[in-house]
C-alpha cells in the first residue's frame, strides 16, 4: 500500500514529529520529506524513500489505514499496559 501526503502529515502530527525528525528517523534527506508530504510534488517521492518513511512511522507505532470508503488515514498502535 502506498501512503499519501496527507497520511504523512497526519502521522507526523500524531507523533509530534517535525520534518527534520522524520528525515532523521527515515534516513532520508529533508527535501525528500518535504516533497513526500506535498500534494502534487514534482517529482513525487516513490520507491525506497517512501518505504523508508513508512517504515520509520510504523516502527514508532503508526498504523496506516487503507481507503475504505471514508478515505485513508492513520492511527497509533494500541499500547499494552506494563
Amino acid at each position: 500500500m502506498t501512503i499519501s501526503a496527507t497520511q504523512i502529515r497526519e502521522a507526523r502530527a500524531l507523533l509530534g514529529w517535525g520534518t527534520p525528525t522524520l528525515a532523521r528517523r527515515a534516513s532520508v534527506g529533508l527535501e525528500v520529506v518535504l516533497r513526500a508530504q506535498n500534494v502534487g510534488a514534482e517529482p513525487p517521492v516513490v520507491g525506497m524513500d517512501l518505504r523508508a518513511i513508512r517504515d520509520a512511522f510504523e516502527r514508532a507505532g503508526v498504523i496506516f489505514i487503507d481507503e475504505n470508503g471514508e478515505g485513508p488515514g492513520v492511527r497509533l498502535r494500541k499500547v499494552e499496559p506494563s
